[in-house]
């Protein structure tokens, strides 16, 4: 109760009067307070009900106003008492009803002064939390636009000098295999062995490339990125992964569009190699005007009681959906399997 009043006594000092208005409102409130003094008669006392006033005049005006007001007060209800025929009017009561009226025009004035301050601390502390948040957004915004400049760069350099390299060395490598064969020598076998080893590292390569750095994300759109993570991701690791999305899903904004790729591809991932799953379902769909991006596996499931602190790759999907503005939920699918759901609120708006 008292938090109530509270919040509402801290709204009263946004409304603002003129002292001219005010002091009208409270002359005549103090004098209808009046004449309901003088029609009950002495015998009855409406001395609390002058605090009325009394609290408009300080709260809207200052003390002195109040004080000035608490005259007003003490005067009209002398002047009600006599009308009404009071017998013995005594000073002693009047100077104590003064002091009482004043005693709480202080009090009141203090709470109002204190609420102020509150209100006044409020606010600046609700206006740096909102700089600290924005000027924490557009830090993680940059850090993820390096992050992404940095992992196109590796990609490229992974796809571009060591692929190529290996390449070369696998050329070499089969020009050896092939000159040896001429001779019937007998290490034949290991060059062949050779030639397929470095093969093998050409596609790891591609592999590793892809995971930093997807071309088809700009030149294509998301929905393609995603097909060939599926993709790659069956080939690589001998499961069923595939994918339903709408081509005509079109994202223009850059970051969302890298971070939900980040977020499908560290999902999918985790279902491989610590959700032990045999299919991955990946779905991008619009419901409504959001944009859900769902990965579905049948593998170990997510813990109903996961840890408070939680894994990388989830602290990472989190992360990536906060930055986006998505809202971000894993929970089991049924009995087997796990289901991620990222939702953009309001994309067809972005």
């Amino acid at each position: 109760m008292f938090d109530r009043v509270t919040a509402k006594l801290q709204d009263f000092p946004r409304f603002t009067f003129s002292r001219r208005s005010l002091a009208v409102a409270c002359f005549i409130l103090a004098c209808l307070i009046g004449y309901l003094d003088y029609l009950t008669g002495y015998e009855r006392s409406l001395l609390l009900f002058y605090l009325l006033p009394i609290s408009l005049a300080v709260w809207f005006g200052n003390f002195a106003f109040g004080l000035a007001i608490a005259i007003v007060c003490v005067g009209v209800s002398v002047v009600s008492d006599v009308a009404a025929g009071i017998p013995v009017l005594r000073f002693w009561n009047i100077a104590t009803l003064f002091v009482f009226y004043v005693l709480f025009a202080g009090v009141l004035s203090k709470l109002g002064t204190l609420i102020r301050e509150l209100d006044r601390r409020v606010h600046e502390r609700t206006a740096a939390l909102e700089r600290e948040m924005a000027e924490r957004r557009r830090l993680d915004q940059e850090i993820a636009q390096v992050a992404d400049r940095e992992r196109r760069r590796l990609g490229q350099d992974l796809h571009d000098t060591l692929g190529q390299h290996l390449t070369g060395t696998a050329l070499a490598a089969q020009v050896l295999k092939e000159k040896l064969a001429s001779r019937s020598a007998p290490e034949v076998g290991e060059a062949e062995k050779l030639v397929h080893y470095v093969e093998e590292g050409i596609d790891l390569t591609r592999s590793l490339a892809r995971g930093f750095f997807s071309p088809e994300l700009d030149a294509e759109g998301l929905t393609v990125a995603l097909q060939n993570l599926a993709e790659n991701v069956s080939e690589r690791f001998r499961i069923r992964c595939v994918i339903n999305g709408d081509q005509s899903i079109l994202i223009h904004d850059r970051t969302i569009a890298n971070q939900l790729y980040r977020i499908a591809q560290e999902a999918v991932t985790n279902a491989v190699k610590h959700g032990a799953a045999r299919q991955v379902d990946i779905r991008l769909a619009k419901d409504g005007p959001d944009l859900c991006l769902t990965i579905i596996d049948d593998g170990i499931g997510f813990p109903d009681t996961p840890p408070k602190s939680g894994g990388l790759g989830l602290r990472l999907m989190q992360h990536g959906a906060a930055m986006t503005g998505a809202t971000f939920d894993v929970r089991r699918n049924g009995k087997r399997g796990t289901i991620a759901t990222f939702r953009v609120k309001d994309f067809e708006s972005q």
